[in-house]
């Protein structure tokens, strides 16, 4: 159920920070918007992959604050 939560928030973070409204002249792309400085879609990945594989909030931090490096590290050795 987390998985599905954390995952769904993670698209839609992915839809929505990417378009913006040009004041009524139709829409467009811009750089993405992220939720708090430091915080950006790895770390959102990092995070949600973390939960799903050891259910730990404190390994949830610590591979959030690794971000990519971990997304990449859990990519290579796979499932445990």
């Amino acid at each position: 159920m987390i998985q599905k939560i954390l995952s769904f928030f993670a698209i839609a973070l992915l839809f929505t920070s990417c378009v913006v409204d040009n004041g009524g002249a139709g829409y467009g792309y811009a750089r993405p918007v992220y939720i708090a400085p430091g915080i950006g879609l790895g770390t959102i990945i990092a995070v949600a992959i973390s939960w799903t594989r050891n259910k730990s909030i404190l390994w949830a931090i610590i591979h959030g604050l690794l971000g990519w490096l971990y997304v990449i590290y859990a990519l290579i050795v796979g499932k445990k």
